[in-house]
């Protein structure tokens, strides 16, 4: 059956999401239908060339609260955006594609890098992110995704 005849997921106004690709196993995303992109926690940014294909390393801080728990990941750069954030700032971010899992469910989403220390969630997952996928219940929280049993790091 295609997604378009599928039935919407209903998610949480927060879940547990994994990255894979990332090596990221547990962190705790704000579903955030009033950003458009999704946003991912990254501090020391850096970019390179692979061979010809422009790519990115930065660390982030995978649990909350917990600035000590550091994941080094990189990804390939599919672009570079100027992005409004919430307080109504503009800032170039990069932008990286990669598979999310929430709980038996995983597509491809764009992100958007930015240091996020000061937010609560180290990530959001943005309403293009979950167009025409999901829609969700801002009572609740944690419908799908399930917090693995093994942390990050």
């Amino acid at each position: 059956m295609s997604q378009q005849n599928q039935p919407l997921l209903t998610l949480g106004w927060r879940e547990w999401v994994q990255l894979p690709e990332l090596g990221l196993r547990n962190i705790k995303a704000k579903v955030d239908t009033g950003a458009r992109s999704s946003a991912l926690h990254a501090f020391e940014v850096e970019t390179f060339d692979n061979n010809g294909v422009s790519c990115v390393q930065f660390k982030i801080h995978p649990n909350q609260r917990d600035s000590d728990s550091v994941v080094v990941c990189t990804a390939v750069l599919i672009d570079e955006r100027l992005v409004r954030d919430s307080g109504g700032h503009r800032e170039k971010r990069w932008v990286i594609a990669t598979p999310v899992r929430l709980g038996r469910h995983a597509w491809t989403v764009e992100c958007t890098l930015t240091a996020r220390d000061d937010m609560l969630f180290r990530m959001l997952l943005g309403r293009t992110a979950i167009k025409n996928r999901a829609v969700v219940d801002p009572s609740r929280s944690y419908l799908v995704g399930k917090r693995l049993k093994k942390k990050n790091v």
